[in-house]
């Protein structure tokens, strides 16, 4: 799989993680899934996106949610391969769930031998 998708800077692994397929094609990409796959790709641009991903109309709200915890969940099995990397992924994901949904659907605690 290519690591750019058509001529955007947005990650193929990205679009598949977020639509949950292994094969992506550019006709299934929705504008809401391209505007979340930029924040994820790029976390710096997240405050300059906030209004326009707080106004979508999302197609499909639960694939939509299914989406973002599947970035949360790949950024903690992938956490000790670039730190900072997925843990920007997963501040992103969780900002925007929070922000379209209220609350996080998976939270991930320190266990209690930790605190």
């Amino acid at each position: 799989m290519s690591t750019q998708f058509i001529d955007r800077n947005i990650s193929a692994e990205t679009l598949s993680l977020l639509l949950g397929k292994t094969q992506v094609k550019p006709e299934e990409v929705s504008n809401d899934i391209l505007l979340l796959a930029k924040a994820i790709d790029d976390p710096f641009s997240l405050p300059y996106l906030i209004e326009e991903l707080n106004s979508l109309e999302m197609e499909d709200e639960e694939a939509f949610r299914f989406g973002l915890m599947r970035i949360q969940i790949d950024s903690e099995l992938r956490m000790n391969e670039d730190i900072q990397k997925h843990q920007r992924r997963r501040f992103v994901s969780q900002v925007i769930e929070k922000m379209l949904f209220g609350e996080l659907f998976i939270e991930m605690k320190a266990p209690a031998d930790e605190i």
